[in-house]
């Protein structure tokens, strides 16, 4: 399915072309999202998205759009199979815990999207990044971790935890970690045990703190999930606006 969004940002116009791509992993079918601007000529970066723990919904999309409108190709990938959308917590925490529980099924499913990004022909060899929200945060995480060949990976206000620590020399990618001071599911000893792993692995890695904001800052939905199920989330307007800025500065940096 091909859409076309048009949009226009400072003195240019923008021609953001959005499409959903059916792709398989282990024989699970699954329905990602990219996003383009048509005006723009050439091969460019491309930047994976990795959706919430509620799975592949319009927040991804939307900053897959946003990613295009950027100068880039986003891919919003799917970690749990086409359809799959949680609709209470319940069952976005079973969704998610069968995907972390099994890494081979995390990081293969976060490949089979790479590997889609990186064959695409209007990224045509450029480098790739990844971004990810809360769940799809600690997915990004992992995938460095594992030594994905990344220039650089986000994690907006995900898990820090690992099984898997980064070893001496295993991560390729820079890692840049956007935290809310208030979230209470990213508490100060694991903030403190990631920073030890990344020192011990001579990581280069960047890690900003806003003050006031909580877990799932960047999702406008947020207020109404805390209200609907009683969870400690919320939507932090300063901080999603900034944390995107610094997210494009760093992109335009190092991708």
């Amino acid at each position: 399915m091909l859409l076309t969004i048009n949009t226009a940002f400072a003195q240019t116009a923008a021609e953001i072309h959005v499409e959903e791509i059916t792709y398989e992993h282990a024989g699970v079918e699954l329905t990602g999202y990219l996003a383009h601007d048509a005006s723009r000529e050439g091969p460019r970066p491309g930047v994976i998205v990795v959706h919430e723990w509620w799975g592949h919904d319009t927040h991804a999309r939307r900053r897959v759009e946003m990613l295009a409108e950027a100068g880039y190709v986003g891919f919003a990938l799917d970690m749990y199979g086409t359809g799959k959308l949680a609709e209470h917590p319940s069952e976005a925490r079973e969704f998610s815990t069968a995907v972390r529980s099994n890494r081979d099924t995390m990081l293969g499913r976060f490949q089979a999207a790479e590997a889609l990004l990186r064959e695409h022909g209007l990224t045509g060899g450029e480098p790739l990044a990844a971004i990810g929200y809360c769940f799809g945060g600690s997915v990004v995480l992992e995938a460095a971790r594992s030594g994905a060949d990344l220039a650089m990976v986000a994690s907006f206000h995900g898990a820090l935890a690992t099984e898997h620590p980064a070893r001496p020399d295993s991560v390729k990618a820079d890692i840049l970690v956007f935290n809310g001071v208030d979230d209470p599911l990213v508490p100060a000893e694991q903030i403190a045990a990631f920073r030890e792993e990344m020192a011990t692995a001579g990581v280069d890695y960047t890690f900003i703190d806003f003050a006031g904001a909580t877990h799932s800052f960047t999702n406008p939905g947020a207020d109404a999930i805390a209200e609907q199920f009683d969870m400690p989330v919320g939507y932090n307007a300063r901080a999603d606006r900034d944390s995107w800025n610094w997210l494009i500065a760093y992109l335009n940096d190092r991708v």
